[in-house]
């Protein structure tokens, strides 16, 4: 497949997505069902997100320095670390572990 086409058909998605969005009736944006969802799906993506890019590699399950950092981020975030400590700990903890071979 030519990749112009796998580019016009992503644009063309997109915009569908978001007409979409844009014709749904007030009323049902209303609704406490629709608005706890819609308050709790970013989450929920960039949990799956955050877990597939540190647990996956292609087609296999990996434990590397990547859940360290992670784990090292979660210990930051229950201390009630700024949000740059928290990366600067993920990163710092990830480059080490790294750097120690593993």
């Amino acid at each position: 497949m030519n990749i112009w086409i796998a580019i016009g058909v992503t644009v063309l998605g997109c915009y569908a997505v978001k007409l979409a969005g844009l014709l749904v009736p007030a009323g049902v944006l209303e609704r406490p069902l629709v608005r706890r969802l819609a308050a709790l799906l970013p989450v929920a993506l960039l949990a799956a997100l955050t877990a597939q890019q540190t647990f996956a590699a292609g087609q296999t399950l990996v434990l590397d320095a990547r859940a360290v950092g992670l784990a090292a981020a979660a210990v930051a975030l229950m201390l009630r670390a700024p949000f740059l400590v928290v990366v600067g700990a993920a990163v710092v903890v990830t480059a080490g572990v790294r750097a120690l071979g593993g």
